[in-house]
């Protein structure tokens, strides 16, 4: 799937739902719960269907990123599968340290 920024993206498996923020310049495959997510605004699913290879969840409000393909994306409603590209699980992005002010 080619992915643009703003897009809603929803899971199949579970109640996930995220914002894309940077999105990568080719075709990729982002998955929640081991299948691949759809376009929309609210997820599908039960969580009954999760791989549990996946399960790991996804929390709201938190940054995910991929360094390797550039993606950040931003969960706006969470859900118990964990978001990944193919087979390589995001990462949670980590707050820049503020500048010492001595």
């Amino acid at each position: 799937m080619i992915l643009k920024v703003g897009q809603s993206l929803a899971s199949t498996t579970d109640a996930t739902a995220l914002i894309v923020v940077r999105a990568p310049g080719g075709d990729i495959a982002l998955t929640c719960g081991g299948a691949e997510m759809v376009v929309g605004k609210a997820g599908v699913g039960d969580g009954s269907t999760i791989d549990p290879a996946h399960r790991c969840g996804s929390l709201l409000g938190k940054r995910y990123v991929d360094e390797e393909t550039g993606l950040e994306v931003l969960c706006t409603k969470a859900g118990d599968g964990s978001l990944a590209v193919g087979d390589r699980p995001l990462e949670v992005k980590q707050a820049k340290p503020l500048p010492s002010s001595d």
